[in-house]
């Protein structure tokens, strides 16, 4: 492989998880406004945002076996089309049905752009590098998330329509689609079957079960808290939708941020040690923003969160990766799935909530979730066999 395809493929990874982050972490930006649209309360708009999570969902679980059926540059190019149809389904479309079946749609072509992205990392680098490279695109799902709220509360606080902040993310597969043609993909079929044959005989250990756990509740914990966070702050503290963009902004800049200082930092240190003291930091910081009564201490709270819980995710993917001592793709998107079938139930979990309880009730009950994470990779310590198969 060439060097400058071996580029374009990592680009096209990193604009995978960007464009994940981007359609999951605004909802609760459009929440509040498309509900108006429809004539729907709040709660129930949150529910039909299940059909984006189950769409990534599904995407995810198929393709780690169609990406040996169908080849990874022509799912792209198909998912461009259907990334077009949602967006123009979403503009000129005033039906909820419809809505419904464009957030599906959009949802799938993430799910599979963020798998083929997962996929060619872990294809691409080996070892340690893989993780650092893991970590690093992971931080575009954040950039994303730091862009992506302003953009929305810029739009919407000069009336704006909604529809638009989704033509606006739909330029990041754009650029995933002019990569695509430029690039040539790694070919699978009956050779890759075989690696991953070899790799399934070998027995993935109790450590996977924990590191999925930890995986579920920490997406579940993430997404709950930041999705909640503009309705909690906006109603509890009076602030506006450009204030509460703003913080979602602060969260994932600051995470960004993270992402970028720790795949230096986690080269010196015990993988499963260091996710968990971040864990724990995390839990504390996440209770620090739902107790404080100050509005001033929001911003100094969730940006704390953001940096502390950075590596939290990519790094249980990478333990995940080192439990046995070849590298198994389908152990690290069984992984991926189980933190994706928490995106997917992060309205399921928190509408009901919010509902009877309020916002503040979604907030603690993410901070009980980060706090079963900490435990997850506390039990860990005792079964993991991460230092066995250290790549160094």
């Amino acid at each position: 492989m060439t060097k400058s395809n071996r580029l374009l493929l990592t680009w096209i990874s990193f604009f995978s998880y960007g464009l994940t982050g981007a359609l999951v972490i605004v909802t609760g930006m459009v929440m509040g406004n498309i509900a108006a649209y429809f004539g729907l309360p709040v709660s129930s708009m949150s529910n039909t945002f299940t059909f984006l999570n189950t769409g990534i969902l599904v995407a995810i679980f198929l393709n780690a076996w169609l990406m040996e059926v169908i080849p990874l540059k022509r799912q792209l190019i198909f998912g461009f089309v259907l990334m077009v149809l949602a967006v123009l389904g979403l503009m000129f479309s005033k039906s909820i049905s419809v809505f419904s079946l464009c957030m599906f749609v959009l949802g799938v072509v993430s799910g599979i752009t963020m798998s083929i992205g997962t996929f060619l990392i872990t294809h691409l680098y080996e070892g340690r590098q893989r993780g650092s490279r893991l970590l690093f695109t992971d931080s575009f799902f954040s950039m994303a998330g730091m862009i992506f709220p302003v953009v929305a509360g810029i739009l919407l606080a000069r009336s704006i329509g909604w529809y638009w902040v989704y033509a606006c993310i739909g330029v990041l597969y754009v650029a995933i689609f002019v990569l695509t043609l430029m690039a040539d993909f790694p070919i699978l079929g009956k050779k890759g079957q075989s690696e991953h044959h070899v790799v399934a005989k070998e027995k993935w250990g109790v450590g996977v079960l924990f590191l999925s756990v930890a995986a579920l509740c920490y997406i579940l914990g993430q997404l709950g808290f930041i999705q909640w966070v503009p309705e909690y702050v906006t109603k509890t503290f009076n602030l506006d939708i450009n204030q509460a963009g703003s913080l979602v902004g602060d969260f994932w800049l600051s995470y960004m941020i993270g992402m970028w200082v720790f795949s230096f930092v986690l080269r010196f240190f015990d993988l499963q040690r260091i996710v968990t003291l971040l864990t724990l930091l995390a839990t504390a910081a996440m209770y620090l923003f739902i107790s404080t009564t100050n509005p001033a201490h929001l911003a100094y709270a969730i940006m704390a969160l953001g940096f502390v819980s950075s590596a939290i995710y990519t790094t249980i993917i990478t333990l995940g990766s080192l439990q046995t001592k070849v590298a198994s793709p389908k152990l690290v998107n069984f992984i991926l799935t189980c933190g994706t079938v928490g995106t997917m139930l992060t309205f399921v979990v928190t509408g009901p909530i919010v509902a009877k309880d309020g916002a503040h009730a979604a907030l603690a009950t993410a901070n009980g979730l980060y706090f079963v994470v900490f435990v997850m990779c506390l039990l860990l310590g005792f079964v993991t066999k991460h230092k066995l198969h250290d790549h160094k």
